[in-house]
């Protein structure tokens, strides 16, 4: 049987739990005409690039299948009748990767990553702040104006 790996993307006004249960029909659908959920993969609410059906985030999900089209034209229809998707594309693909959507791994990279709040103040992109107790600043104008006649040329 073919593989597929469909996304859809869900209304920002869903909660996760409507979310999760419209993955369970859709999977239901697919299990129903023969076919198997191979993944299925909860991206999170995210920004759109642009405004959908008066919609600026949606809920992402994918889902790998492996089954044959009519499945797949199945749950489509049902995700074009639905008010609750606002978009979604199904590509066939040669295999289903067993790790995660680099979507996943993205997150999990940023989750490591240390927040700019959590960096040492000794970085040069050091934007004001605590500068580490150290005060290596040329002196302000105003402390050094009687020097700066006399290194001017100026006569005494």
């Amino acid at each position: 049987m073919p593989y597929y790996e469909n996304v859809f993307i869900g209304r920002q006004d869903l909660s996760s739990a409507q979310v999760e249960a419209l993955t369970d029909s859709y999977a239901a659908i697919i299990e129903e005409q023969g076919g198997k959920v191979l993944k299925r993969e909860h991206w999170g609410l995210k920004s759109l690039a642009y405004r959908i059906k008066k919609n600026r985030k949606g809920h992402y999900v994918m889902l790998n299948v492996e089954a044959e089209w009519p499945a797949l034209a199945e749950i489509e229809r049902q995700m074009r009748l639905s008010e609750d998707i606002i978009r979604f594309l199904t590509v066939r693909v040669e295999e289903v990767s067993e790790e995660p959507s680099p979507m996943m791994t993205r997150r999990d990279r940023d989750e490591r990553r240390p927040r700019r709040d959590d960096r040492g103040g000794d970085r040069g992109g050091d934007r004001g702040g605590d500068r580490g107790g150290r005060d290596d600043r040329p002196p302000r104008r105003e402390e050094n104006s009687e020097a700066a006649p006399a290194a001017a040329g100026g006569t005494e």
